[in-house]
């Protein structure tokens, strides 16, 4: 159901919550891609989106959720390892964070050990990086 009480239209509230999510009013594009979510499960794009949403408004336990389904069902999705991984590390859980982070630079074919964007501090982390508040992996 949406707000009117009618059904919902995942195409209509996907474009809505992207809306949403690029002016930064992630609480409400995530209520919005939860409706997408629920309509549309297997949609591993459509929770991606959420997960971002969840990610930036420091839902990090939900952010966390719906990355390990995209995960789960794609292993070699590198976004996908690289956010759960950010998500864990900040909820102080380095050591899972490690894994993830070393997954997805090696999808990504970077040097898996070599010292991270955070490293020598002011870099947020590379391009499209959940917490850049970007839209750009948002074409997936």
């Amino acid at each position: 159901m949406n707000d009117n009480g009618g059904t919902v239209d995942p195409a209509e509230e996907y474009r809505l919550a992207k809306l949403f999510f690029e002016i930064r009013d992630y609480g409400e594009a995530a209520r919005r891609q939860s409706r997408v979510v629920e309509a549309e499960p297997d949609n591993l794009a459509a929770r991606l989106l959420l997960a971002r949403a969840y990610y930036h408004s420091a839902r990090l336990g939900r952010a966390e959720t719906e990355l390990r389904f995209i995960v789960e069902r794609d292993p070699t999705d590198a976004y996908a390892h690289l956010m759960l991984g950010r998500a864990l590390e900040r909820q102080n859980r380095p050591e899972e964070a490690r894994r993830h982070l070393r997954l997805s630079a090696a999808l990504r074919g970077e040097p898996i050990d070599a010292p991270g964007p955070r490293a020598g501090g002011g870099s947020s982390g590379p391009a499209g990086a959940p917490d850049d508040g970007d839209a750009s992996a948002s074409a997936r």
